[in-house]
């Protein structure tokens, strides 16, 4: 009995930013974009955001080829656009790798290591003192 190799039709690409993880699957299509069952339109109110999330395929000519499904959590609005940007840039680089050039120099291929800076004690946040009076 032969065994049937099931091909996938999706490509995969996780993105991280700040505390949010994005869990990208791309697909031939018309240039949908889906985040957590929702179009980008409903999901994301300012452009800049929708734009944000949109640069790997502006980049590589590829808006309209694609289509593509996200779950994304953690962190807020940006943190998430930020790493759905991520994650595209990763599926697109496994889809085809001559856009691992383009990709680069515009710098999405780089997870944006900044994050929140922990608390210490002794202090209201993590660099925030209580105000100093002499008296």
């Amino acid at each position: 009995m032969a065994v049937k190799k099931i091909v996938n039709p999706y490509t995969n690409g996780t993105g991280r930013r700040k505390s949010a993880i994005a869990r990208v699957r791309i697909i031939a299509g018309k240039g949908n974009i889906t985040i957590n069952k929702k179009d980008i339109e409903e999901y994301f109110g300012l452009a800049t955001l929708k734009q944000i999330v949109r640069q790997p395929l502006v980049v590589t000519n590829t808006l309209d080829k694609y289509d593509v499904f996200v779950t994304v959590n953690g962190g807020g609005l940006g943190g998430q656009a930020g790493a759905i940007r991520h994650g595209i840039a990763r599926a697109l680089l496994k889809v085809n790798e001559e856009f691992k050039p383009v990709l680069k120099t515009a710098g999405l291929l780089t997870r944006d290591p900044r994050s929140k800076e922990r608390k210490k004690y002794g202090l209201r946040k993590a660099r925030r003192a209580v105000q100093f009076s002499k008296r």
